[in-house]
């Protein structure tokens, strides 16, 4: 093997440095101005921005995952039940009765809850709803009562 017959690998060759002078004009191949044209460019990470996106605000807190119940007020179940008592008869009160007077939409799936204070004439059973401790009270003064959900607490 003589000196003459050795080849260098292209492989090997080194990378080529940008920006030390000489014979690629101004800005060097970079173009202009902006972050990928500057030395020692590092790029942002993506969670960062994710985070500086995120309002800062006193007491935000991100949105429930649990759906809110409807409020139905009890002065307004009074007005629009009048028509469906009838005398020695409890009315029972559930979703479908709350479709049927058009309080609720047809295609209602979710909870309700009843809030109020109103005074009432006829008293009726309610099933499968959340009621407030006053509209319980409420309710069970005028001689109705309340099955299979528990009141809530405010």
């Amino acid at each position: 093997m003589q000196l003459y017959e050795i080849k260098l690998n292209p492989n090997k060759k080194p990378k080529k440095r940008i920006g030390r002078g000489g014979k690629r004009g101004t800005f060097s191949g970079r173009g202009t101005k902006g972050q990928k044209s500057r030395a020692g460019r590092r790029l942002r990470k993506a969670e960062r921005d994710l985070i500086l996106r995120l309002p800062k605000r006193r007491g935000f807190r991100n949105k429930t995952k649990s759906p809110k119940p409807v409020i139905v007020n009890l002065s307004k179940l009074a007005l629009k039940l009048k028509p469906l008592a009838e005398d020695g008869k409890k009315l029972t009160l559930d979703v479908g009765t709350l479709k049927q007077v058009k309080i609720l939409p047809k295609h209602f799936s979710g909870q309700v809850k009843i809030l109020g204070h109103a005074k009432l004439n006829q008293g009726f059973v309610v099933k499968g709803m959340e009621v407030s401790l006053g509209a319980k009270k409420a309710i069970e003064e005028a001689g109705g009562k309340i099955e299979n959900l528990k009141p809530s607490l405010k």
